[in-house]
């Protein structure tokens, strides 16, 4: 990954957002929920007030409105505040 994300920050790729139903109806695109998990890809050192406990690997929960969009290599990231992550999928 040729992005690293500076202090507290962390580099996040999002869950694949569901395309059916549990009883196998389509959900178009404009229907969909943006997905709320995801993988954390790079994370930065951490600030002097803040040690930085995310780390490569670890699944998250986040806001809805957390973070912010970028597409890279064609793929869609979310750059967000360690803050902004709610928790750490075990």
């Amino acid at each position: 990954m040729n992005i690293q994300p500076l202090a507290d920050r962390v580099l996040i790729e999002p869950a694949p957002s569901e395309t059916r139903t549990a009883g196998g109806l389509y959900i178009p695109d404009t229907a969909k929920e943006k997905p709320l998990q995801g993988t954390v890809l790079a994370a930065g050192k951490g600030t002097k007030d803040e040690e930085m406990v995310l780390k490569a690997g670890d699944k998250v929960l986040y806001g809805k409105y957390a973070g912010t969009e970028i597409e890279f290599e064609g793929n869609k990231y979310l750059i967000m505040r360690q803050s902004d992550v709610v928790a750490i999928l075990a």
